[in-house]
């Protein structure tokens, strides 16, 4: 299988950069050399920024002209006031077809800690104006993130993204991946999608598999009003998860890239080089700078790391079915115990690891936080659940679940009357999620062993499962290191949906109850609804606030402030642990 190498994602990257341009200052009066030209522009997919730093942050548009045959010229400017009376930079560069009318400017020499506005016009039109802001150099009293995944346009509208914009605190969002989704009409959580206005466009209707495919989706959800009030008010700071290619994407496959869709690799260039394209995210541009992984300080308050367990180094994911035997139906467990553990297995590859290991080493940061996709905390539950989550079964699987957490709540409670084959049920357990990083659990150990030798204060930020949950973080010996915080989705249905568990809140609640009894360092499951996180750092403090919709299949919706949920972390070795506020 063909693979892509550096140089060819260099060249992806460069090619996605949209007209890349670099803004300095003040450049003279912004042109508008196209002012006499017979086509139209429109900026229909609204202004985005992103990657913000403490000198400077990329603004992003799409000037898209009615002859799609042309060169386009556009202006941007930016400025550190509203009504921009004081312009700080502008400039012109031009766009086509090349770069799918996207334009990108990296505007240099900005202060730290500051807001700026940023608009642009092209041929008489111009763009709606856009917020953001750089980061600080000193100490921040606090760092205030919004945390996104998984948002499936046909699935639902996405409230989340307008919820989310209410506020005007936030330094960041950070989107962890699944911006866009891959499948076609009639696939995964679409069968909603003509009753709630949500339909994908007939030349956009297939599974997307080449560049102009994924421009398409990419400019589908872009058209979204919600997603462009939050791009214009608040930088951007992501990473992509298996979605923005293929479901269950690893370094040389995807379980959904299937025969008769050609080489993985062609599509992954074109996924990747339209993401760089869509995204305000910065290019890669020669061979000592990082791919997508990369670092964003916020004073000595916050280190940021974004992370890739996707594209870059992913080892194939682990299957149980590989590991049943096809007459008997017997689990080997020795070999898959083998397999699971085994110290060659990557998600980050030797490269991103020692980068993310000697990053934190050389940072006095009191938050050590990482932007990355997947579950990192431990989702060990009894082995004999596992059979039935292949293929679950409502009238079986709930009842198991209450069984089997009523002996664990037995046992934790003391009870004497535990017998050897009741604890034996529970305490027999495999991972539940083998795409998450109980599939690579030996880099996970070198990750927390690395964060326990260097005293680090860890807070991992994930996505990838539709739903949220909380997890304390601990070495296999028991220690505290930090916790996790993973965000809900925007959209896309959860274990409500995979379980297919009725819409009632006894049930709701105890499945929920039931699930965080059996998985040992769960603390927190929200297991039916649609949301987003927000995380406050402060020097005494990490606090996690889980907020939901009601409903993503009207686009009137409310909070559903009775099911938000807090959780905080304390810095220091004796503190590392979730406390419900």
């Amino acid at each position: 299988m063909k693979r892509i190498s550096r140089r060819e994602f260099i060249r992806v990257t460069a090619a996605g950069m949209g007209a890349l341009a670099i803004s300095t200052g003040l450049a003279g009066c912004s042109s508008d050399d196209d002012a006499n030209s017979t086509y139209q522009v429109t900026f229909s997919h609204g202004v985005a920024s992103g990657d913000p730093l403490s000198d400077r942050v990329i603004i992003w548009t799409r000037a898209l002209p009615d002859d799609t045959g042309a060169e386009v010229s556009v202006s941007w400017e930016v400025a550190d006031d509203a009504g921009f009376s004081n312009l700080l930079h502008n400039g012109t560069t031009q766009t086509s077809a090349a770069q799918d009318f996207t334009v990108k400017v990296d505007v240099l020499n900005l202060q730290p800690g500051a807001t700026y506005y940023y608009r642009f016009t092209a041929n008489g039109s111009a763009s709606p104006a856009g917020a953001t802001k750089t980061l600080p150099t000193v100490s921040p009293e606090q760092v205030k993130f919004a945390v996104f995944s998984c948002a499936n346009y046909p699935a639902g509208h996405f409230n989340v993204y307008a919820e989310a914009a209410l506020h005007d605190d936030l330094d960041a969002v950070i989107h962890l991946g699944d911006y866009i989704y891959e499948y076609g009409a009639g696939g995964y959580a679409t069968e909603d999608a003509a009753a709630i206005g949500r339909t994908l466009p007939d030349d956009n209707a297939n599974e997307i598999l080449s560049l102009a495919d994924y421009r398409k989706r990419y400019a589908l959800y872009r058209s979204d009003a919600n997603l462009q009030a939050l791009h214009r008010k608040t930088p951007f700071i992501t990473v992509w998860d298996d979605h923005e290619i293929a479901d269950d994407t690893w370094k040389s496959g995807a379980k959904n890239h299937n025969d008769g869709e050609g080489e993985f690799e062609d599509r992954k260039i074109a996924a990747l080089q339209a993401y760089f394209e869509w995204m305000p995210i910065r290019p890669v541009v020669d061979d000592n700078q990082e791919i997508i992984y990369r670092q964003f300080q916020f004073g000595d308050l916050v280190s940021l790391y974004m992370l890739d367990t996707r594209v870059l180094a992913r080892d194939k994911q682990l299957d149980y079915l590989d590991y049943l035997d096809p007459v008997s139906g017997a689990f080997n467990a020795p070999q898959f115990s083998a397999d699971v553990s085994d110290a060659n297995r990557t998600l980050l590859g030797a490269e991103q690891r020692n980068w993310l290991q000697n990053t934190m080493a050389a940072s006095n940061a009191t938050w050590q936080v990482l932007g990355q996709q997947i579950l990192m905390g431990r989702m060990l539950l009894p082995a004999e659940l596992l059979t039935q989550l292949l293929n679950p079964d409502p009238n079986t699987i709930l009842p198991a679940f209450a069984e089997l957490a009523n002996i664990k709540g037995r046992i934790l409670m003391g009870d004497p009357s535990v017998t050897d084959a009741e604890r034996v049920r529970v305490e027999t357990v495999l991972p539940y999620n083998l795409d998450a990083w109980d599939g690579y659990a030996a880099e996970r150990e070198v990750l927390f062993e690395t964060a326990k030798a260097m005293n680090k204060n860890l807070v991992a930020l994930a996505g990838d499962t539709h739903n949220a949950w909380a997890s304390d973080l601990k070495t296999l010996s028991g220690d505290h290191v930090g916790v996790e915080f993973a965000t809900a989705s925007v959209s896309s249905p959860g274990l409500e949906t995979y379980l297919s568990l009725p819409d009632d809140e006894a049930t709701i609640a105890q499945t929920e109850l039931g699930v965080t009894t059996l998985v040992s360092d769960l603390r927190y499951l929200n297991v039916n609804q649609r949301g987003y996180l927000l995380t406050t750092f402060t020097a005494d403090e990490a606090r996690a606030d889980w907020r939901f919709v009601d409903t993503v299949k009207s686009p009137t919706y409310q909070l559903a402030a009775a099911r938000s949920v807090s959780y905080k972390t304390l810095p220091g070795s004796n503190n590392r642990k979730l406390i419900e506020v």
